[in-house]
């Protein structure tokens, strides 16, 4: 079918999960100097995560709804990979065998709530629970063949608000790999295929990173572009 007779929706519209990783510790170091604090000593044992909602999945040119109680509404400019097959335990080595790909993704995140409610020392959850936006394609790892450094790929981040350049980064700065996540998260429990799992928010990828106040509002336009990924491209909605 010919893309422009069509509309594209997520690569998966409703995943069994969706893990989220912290994995680019330029972006760990800026959130959590923007709290007075260092980078954890743990951040550098493990590769940590949240859950976060399968049933708020959002495509590529979807609107996205702001939530009515936010102020401070950001995106979060991510590479997510999905699972292909069952994996449980597996070993680093074994990561790419279970992937059927990459797409980008944007975590989009309420920092005022999500501030409020972490002081409780767990979360984030509301702050994060009404939208994640994937898309537009699902591109397999043989087609990322030429961009592979060991576990690494270099690919360029770029994010755009309104159509202007706020953010460029490379996927190959991830402290953790994309294997090492995988194996992480498969440790003691299974993988479903369509899980997805995301790399956490590339250096300077987020309004948070830049530290402004410029927060997103209804009409404003974010475009997520990975090179050989494509641009998620998505317009904030009113509330509601």
């Amino acid at each position: 079918f010919p893309l422009e007779e069509v509309t594209q929706v997520a690569p998966v519209t409703c995943p069994p999960s969706i893990r989220d990783f912290y994995a680019f510790e330029e972006h760990v170091r800026r959130a959590r100097s923007r709290r007075g604090l260092e980078v954890a000593k743990a951040w550098y044992d493990v590769p940590v995560f949240y859950f976060t909602n399968p049933a708020a999945v959002f495509g590529p040119h979807q609107g996205v709804p702001k939530p009515a109680s936010t102020q401070k509404l950001d995106f979060e400019l991510e590479v997510a990979w999905i699972l292909g097959k069952e994996a449980c335990s597996i070993p680093p080595e074994a990561a790419f065998d279970h992937i059927a790909g990459l797409t980008i993704m944007n975590d989009w995140s309420a920092r005022d709530i999500q501030a409020h409610e972490m002081q409780v020392g767990l979360g984030p959850s509301k702050g994060k629970d009404f939208a994640t936006s994937l898309g537009p394609d699902l591109v397999t790892l043989d087609e990322l063949e030429p961009y592979r450094d060991g576990e690494h790929l270099d690919l360029t981040m770029t994010a755009r608000i309104n159509g202007e350049t706020v953010s460029e980064g490379n996927l190959a700065d991830l402290h953790w790999t994309i294997p090492q996540m995988t194996a992480h998260a498969s440790r003691d429990t299974r993988l479903s295929p369509g899980d997805v799992l995301g790399t956490g928010t590339v250096g300077t990828g987020s309004i948070l990173d830049l530290g402004t106040e410029a927060w997103l509002e209804p009409g404003d336009t974010v475009e997520l572009e990975v090179e050989h990924l494509g641009t998620l491209t998505n317009q904030v909605a009113p509330p509601g």
